[in-house]
């Protein structure tokens, strides 16, 4: 995650205009990207020569880079042909088609008529599909070097989805509907390859583990967790035996995210809750992780995640309040969200036995919630921002007396809820501080899919 996002560059001006000035509107230009964040490998600018030599000359210059973006900086006006020649090559790659401004000189304001190249280009491109975002300098005001960032963290997701592996262990948990997915649209449309694998084999390698094996982990939680009481032996001993098989599993097959078979696998079948072992894990991997084989759940943890950088907790529907919705977790949080030290209460639900139930609080502040939904081949990403609060006192109805308090937050929305209501497409939604929708957007632009949600 700490990878630089590469952007390649090229710079485009009029053959008329003086070469010195499109060089150094270019070289400014360049040198505002870069102190984003972003690294830079730009070809030398080009005109519109009647042989088209120049357009040529960068092609050869960017197929020899390696970007994960194309910055297409349209210094001074512009013929088309000259610029569709040079981009043509790398049309598979996001664009940023980018018109700069003028200076002043004195009393007078120079112009090189940029904006005239871009209005020129930017039909042309959205016909001919190319993926890009269309931004312009405005006369007398900065860059819009926020706009510049947004996008280049959404190409590079668009990279990442690419490369991206989800494991899935079970399938289908309590035969829920809105955890299912497409494996043919999803990989044509995000891309991320979910693997199943069975809970047997996870189960067979908790099995292989001896204690000198448990011993780290059990000792890591007792150091580092405050335990609201103490612990069955064998509570401690399931949740390091449970953490060693999914990490080894995970790193074994490179995984960015999992799910898994929660109520009808792990509880069922292995007879203690995974909270514990999840909790745990993400103490110690950079991964991202959604109970009850939410398939939908876990890619837009990925796409969270890689846009933000952030863990991309999920959190799922309790209650709808007149503002907003009572949000939290009946298992585990990573330490991430956590206000203060990760807080661990031995409980058991229903039938279901003992496990480290998280019951850490969360920390509040500006958020944004979303989750990806499909319908036949066609994909939507639905956000809300809002504010999230510390919530009344509340616990839910099944838990082993005293019922322990969940992880949640209260969520006032920042549109109308009754609007969000009548579009929820499950109960699984992921979490990020801060209002992350431009990002969100410039995603969905490349990737061709629908924000819902903002107005």
């Amino acid at each position: 995650m700490n990878q630089k996002i590469t952007a390649g560059f090229v710079g485009f001006g009029e053959v008329n205009t003086p070469r010195e000035i499109i060089e150094k509107k270019c070289r400014e230009a360049i040198a505002l990207v870069e102190s984003l964040g972003i690294s830079v490998r730009a070809a030398d600018p080009v005109s519109d020569d009647s042989a088209g030599s120049q357009a040529d000359r960068a092609v050869t210059e960017l197929k020899k880079l390696d970007f994960d973006f194309l910055i297409v900086c349209v210094a001074g006006w512009i013929p088309s042909w000259a610029v569709l020649r040079v981009i043509e090559p790398f049309k598979h790659k996001p664009m940023l088609l980018w018109g700069l401004t003028g200076c002043r000189e004195g009393d007078r304001f120079i112009t090189t008529a940029g904006q005239a190249g871009t209005t020129a280009l930017r039909k042309p491109m959205r016909d001919m599909k190319f993926r890009f975002k269309y931004l312009v300098n405005r006369l007398g005001e900065p860059a819009p070097a926020e706009q510049i960032t947004s996008f280049s963290l959404a190409a590079g997701a668009v990279k990442k989805l690419r490369q991206a592996k989800i494991g899935m262990a079970g399938y289908r948990d309590m035969r829920l509907y809105s955890t299912l997915y497409d494996g043919v649209s999803l990989k044509g449309s995000i891309c991320p390859e979910i693997e199943h694998f069975d809970l047997l084999e996870i189960a067979q390698y908790m099995d292989s583990l001896t204690d000198t094996d448990i011993a780290a982990p059990i000792r890591y939680v007792r150091e580092n967790w405050n335990f609201i009481k103490e612990p069955k032996p064998e509570t401690l001993r399931d949740t390091a035996r449970l953490y060693l098989a999914l990490k080894h599993k995970i790193e074994k097959r490179g995984y960015e995210a999992i799910s898994y078979a929660d109520v009808d696998g792990v509880k069922k079948l292995l007879k203690f809750a995974p909270a514990g072992a999840l909790t745990l894990l993400h103490e110690n991997l950079t991964v991202c992780s959604i109970p009850e084989n939410d398939s939908m759940g876990a890619v837009t943890q990925l796409l969270v995640r890689f846009l933000t950088g952030q863990v991309a907790a999920y959190l799922e529907f309790y209650e709808f309040t007149r503002n907003g919705a009572l949000m939290g977790v009946p298992d585990y949080v990573p330490r991430e969200i956590v206000e203060g030290k990760v807080t661990v209460l031995p409980n058991a639900f229903g039938d279901f036995g003992e496990g480290l139930l998280n019951v850490s609080r969360l920390k509040t502040g500006p958020v944004t919630i979303a989750r990806l939904g499909y319908s036949g081949d066609n994909y939507f990403l639905h956000v809300m921002t809002g504010t999230a609060k510390t919530p009344l006192k509340w616990e839910e109805c099944g838990w082993a007396s005293p019922a322990p308090r969940l992880p949640s937050l209260e969520i006032d929305f920042d549109s109308d809820p009754d609007i969000f209501i009548q579009n929820v497409l499950g109960q699984h939604y992921i979490l990020a501080y801060g209002d992350q929708r431009g990002p969100y957007r410039d995603l969905c632009s490349l990737l061709d899919i629908k924000m819902v949600g903002e107005d």
